[in-house]
């Protein structure tokens, strides 16, 4: 059975983060230099991580998404994959990456049962890319991107927007994109987790956004169907389509069916929650599946998460947490919590 929240908002969807450890240092996610990580025995299991989908899946989830971190850092993630995606109910199984360990994997996930990909490629520039990750390599996240055409995943294209860096190069991603078979969405900048250098002045708003591709590309089209989704899409007069994701200036609360859970199993109802619910412990306790759905259903059916509409009425806006408060609370950050 379905339930909702006091918004009469539904849980449909389910963002699981495998890991809180990357592989790239990317300035709108992990700017610091140091980082306080999740204790290892902490993190779920894959058999945990199961035991958790068919309880939210018997609650009404539909959609999972794996996350991290970066996902394709946890060992033997592929069979994770074939776990959740044999759960009854789950008819949209996820992966969102960075993309620089895809090459490897992507044949192995789709195989697996993975349903779908989304890879981040904030530029196309390679000395860009690796300023921006301070680690990483254009021509890894090409190559995964590659890789994951070849094996037959469905594709989409993740770029955050950030004024003066990446903002002239929105019509050639979009190109790139229609290469590979993949629609890119544009992400507002959002001041969210560890992202302690935000600012507003840097933040690319949704109709700059439709005014750059527009310049390149021609008019775009607004297509109908958003339903609870976060990006809105758009179609060019040749038939490409791209979204807009534009949490930071226009929110989306409203229609927000969207839960997470860390790697260690803290379920959060919203991406910009201070305190979420432990389930780990519970599932370490040896509660069975419907004492932990019982917890679930209490816990949604009293949500009353608006984060991004709240942080749209704050006059002096700046980073959500500073860098000392993600160092006392790990899950505050992104990177926990799962992007």
């Amino acid at each position: 059975m379905g339930i909702v929240d006091r918004y009469d908002r539904p849980l449909r969807s389910l963002r699981i983060s495998v890991t809180d450890r990357c592989n790239l240092r990317c300035g709108y996610c992990m700017p610091e230099g140091s980082y306080r990580w999740l204790p290892r025995p902490d993190l779920l299991t894959f058999e945990e991580i199961g035991a958790l989908a068919e309880v939210f899946a018997g609650l009404g989830v539909t959609k999972i998404r794996l996350t991290g971190g970066e996902p394709l850092l946890r060992v033997g993630l592929v069979s994770l994959v074939a776990i959740i995606a044999r759960t009854a109910g789950i008819t949209d199984l996820a992966l969102t990456t960075n993309g620089a360990l895809l090459s490897s994997q992507a044949a192995a996930l789709c195989a697996a049962g993975l349903g779908r990909i989304a890879v981040s490629l904030d530029t196309l520039d390679a000395a860009k890319f690796r300023e921006l990750t301070r680690t990483g390599d254009l021509h890894e996240t090409v190559a995964g991107i590659d890789a994951a055409c070849s094996a037959g995943l469905p594709l989409k294209i993740n770029t955050v927007v950030i004024r003066g860096f990446n903002d002239g190069e929105l019509g050639d991603l979009v190109e790139r994109g229609r290469e590979w078979g993949a629609e890119v969405r544009f992400i507002e900048f959002m001041d969210v987790g560890g992202a302690t250098q935000w600012s507003m002045s840097d933040v690319l708003a949704r109709e700059e956004i439709l005014a750059k591709v527009e310049a390149c590309l021609g008019k775009a089209r607004p297509l109908p169907g958003r339903g609870a989704a976060p990006a809105e899409r758009f179609e060019l007069p040749d038939g490409t389509r791209f979204g807009v994701i534009a949490s930071t200036t226009a929110p989306f609360c409203g229609t927000c069916d969207r839960a997470r859970v860390t790697a260690d199993g803290h379920w959060f109802h919203c991406l910009y929650a201070s305190q979420g619910i432990d389930l780990r412990a519970a599932l370490r306790d040896g509660r069975s599946a419907d004492e932990l759905a019982a917890m679930i259903r209490s816990g949604w059916r009293q949500r009353t998460d608006r984060g991004a509409e709240e942080r749209l009425r704050v006059a002096a806006r700046g980073p959500l947490f500073p860098a000392d408060a993600l160092r006392d609370n790990p899950h505050l950050e992104m990177h926990t919590k799962g992007g």
